[in-house]
C-alpha cells in the first residue's frame, strides 16, 4: 500500500498579549499577527477511495482550527493563556495529531 503525505494551509489574524514578560516589555501589550500555518497529513492511500482523507474532512477539521483562532484574542482560548510561539505550536500540534489520528 502507498503512503503520502497531503497538507492544507490557511492563515488567521488573532491578537495576544504576553503576561508573563517583564512590565514594560513590548508583548506585554496587545497587538496581534498574522499567522500561517500546514497541516499535513500521512497515511497509505485507501485502494478504494484512492486517497489518504477526504479534503472536505481535512476542510472541516481544519475549519475548526480557524473557529478557535481566527480574529480572536488567543489569551481567551483554553490552553493558550500565555499564547507564546512555542506554546502556540504545542497546542496546534496536539490539534494536528487529533487529526492525523482521524486519517
Amino acid at each position: 500500500m502507498q503512503t503520502v503525505t497531503i497538507f492544507k494551509e490557511l492563515t488567521f489574524d488573532a491578537a495576544h498579549f504576553l503576561p508573563n514578560v517583564p512590565d514594560g516589555h513590548k508583548c506585554r501589550q496587545m497587538h496581534g499577527h498574522t499567522y500561517r500555518l500546514k497541516v499535513f497529513i500521512t497515511g497509505p492511500v485507501d485502494n478504494h477511495t484512492g486517497w489518504v482523507m477526504d479534503f472536505s474532512e481535512l476542510k472541516q477539521v481544519t475549519n475548526s482550527i480557524l473557529v478557535q483562532t481566527d480574529h480572536t484574542l488567543l489569551n481567551n482560548v483554553e490552553g493558550l493563556e500565555n499564547p507564546t510561539c512555542e506554546l502556540l505550536a504545542v497546542w496546534l500540534w496536539k490539534k494536528n495529531q487529533a487529526l492525523n489520528s482521524r486519517a
